[in-house]
């Protein structure tokens, strides 16, 4: 089933639409539903589609020739395609000199790695042929690395060349929970937070069953493609996973500073910085500092992708017991890790709201960034954080927030804990935000209006 990707799927459409030479670069990590996207695009267009294979440049090749001789629209008596990558492209010219066509490299990254001239030979005939034909070519990889360095980097051989670039991004909470509403908002949240918005990981999900059902029939099942998913990716990527295994479960435990990560793993922080680095490249860590803040001593790094977190955090530590039929033994601690577990998460769904309130209008002012602060408080001289942070561009105006994923109603003393950390800004004009899974007392709700704050109840 096609879901989302509607505004990308307008931007393809659009570009097919100018009738004159294109060259698009459609990128994303792996399980970002790109395919996909590309299926629901061909639908109703002249299309000729090619998936490149991890294999030798003689079977991309041929397969490449089969796809292309299989075009229904070929110009009549053309003779059979023989054995260079020139006569496909001559043939590409030809046809679409005649009419509009749509050609589809799928996983572009496979044909660069068994033929390191073809990104400079399909550029020349854009330059000499098809730029002034009626080709859409579409260049579609899940590798950051090579499609950076061949397609999108300032360097790259496809610079002046592309004419679109559309980078697909996991879903945001608020797509899932539009697509996904078989679930109850609880349960849509806690499915976000274990499948990070990834279109692959989301549809592995089973509306019938609740979101802890879910966890046990994926995460908890060793026939489940989840339940090996973290360590076949890095095996996919890497050529030895296991330093990149040992630093996302210390990351998963809580570590985010770099020399924290490679004291717990025992290595270098040179070397942590260099696998952090790949790590961050395949979109599984992020590298933070605190909003508005240059990078420095205060910067953390972060498993971003929550599939990655919530596995890396539950799964190892209970793969035997999961393998011998057991894992019951241990659910009912998982499930009560899980409230915690989902407070980051619930962080990060608050941030989303705010920021789509902020493209939308809705604040009295545009903020110009969303994000965390962390730092020390001058006053108490302890470590402090605010989990959400905007400013505006005129240094007057912020919004300070924090979230609540717990049973229990929020209290006042929450409140006045966030107005005070707020006062460490100097901004004239603080916008506060409290945000609850289960709502807020009657003294909270007193104090919020006698201050101006605001609070949100998560529905």
């Amino acid at each position: 089933m096609f879901i989302g990707r509607q505004s990308e799927l307008r931007d393809l459409n659009s570009i097919y639409a100018s009738g004159k030479f294109e060259c698009v670069i459609l990128h994303g990590r792996l399980r970002m539903g790109k395919t996909s996207l590309l299926r629901e695009f061909m639908r109703d267009k002249n299309c000729i589609y090619f998936a490149a294979s991890e294999t030798s440049d003689r079977e991309n090749l041929d397969a490449l020739i089969s796809c292309v001789e299989a075009y229904p629209f070929t110009p009549e008596d053309e003779p059979k395609l023989k054995n260079y990558y020139e006569e496909v492209l001559e043939r590409i010219v030809k046809i679409s000199a005649e009419s509009r066509v749509a050609l589809i490299i799928d996983e572009y990254q496979y044909m660069v790695s068994a033929n390191k001239d073809i990104s400079n030979l399909i550029c020349r005939f854009i330059d000499t042929k098809l730029i002034n034909g009626q080709l859409m070519l579409i260049l579609c990889g899940s590798s950051d690395a090579v499609m950076e360095s061949e397609t999108l980097g300032y360097s790259g051989i496809f610079h002046g060349r592309r004419t679109s670039q559309l980078e697909l991004e996991p879903f945001s909470f608020f797509d899932v929970k539009r697509h996904y509403s078989n679930f109850s908002p609880e349960d849509v949240a806690i499915i976000y937070g274990i499948t990070g918005g990834i279109p692959k990981y989301l549809n592995m999900m089973n509306p019938e069953l609740s979101a802890e059902e879910n966890i046990m029939e994926t995460f908890f099942n060793p026939s489940s493609e989840l339940f090996e998913e973290p360590e076949n990716f890095l095996r996919r990527e890497v050529r030895d996973p296991s330093y990149y295994n040992a630093i996302l479960k210390a990351m998963a435990k809580g570590l985010r500073k770099n020399s924290e990560i490679a004291s717990a793993v025992g290595i270098e922080t040179s070397a942590c910085t260099a696998y952090l680095k790949n790590l961050i490249s395949y979109g599984i860590v992020s590298k933070h500092t605190p909003v508005s803040e240059r990078a420095g001593k205060k910067t953390i790094y972060e498993i971003d992708d929550s599939m990655f977190l919530f596995w890396y955090r539950f799964v190892p530590d209970n793969v035997s017991l999961i393998h011998s039929g057991q894992v019951s033994k241990r659910w009912r601690d998982v499930a009560t890790s899980i409230p915690a577990y989902m407070g980051r998460v619930f962080e990060d769904i608050c941030r989303q709201w705010v920021e789509k309130r902020n493209s939308s209008v809705k604040f009295p002012v545009r903020f110009v960034e969303v994000g965390r602060w962390w730092g020390t408080d001058v006053i108490s001289k302890s470590d402090t954080i605010i989990p959400i942070v905007a400013y505006s561009d005129d240094d007057d105006h912020a919004l300070f927030g924090d979230a609540f994923w717990s049973n229990e109603p929020v209290n006042a003393d929450a409140l006045r804990s966030l107005e005070e950390r707020s006062r460490l800004f100097r901004f004239s004009n603080r916008m506060l935000f409290l945000f609850s899974r289960s709502g807020f007392t009657d003294e909270c709700a007193e104090l919020a209006v006698k201050i101006g704050a605001n609070l949100v109840m998560f529905e």
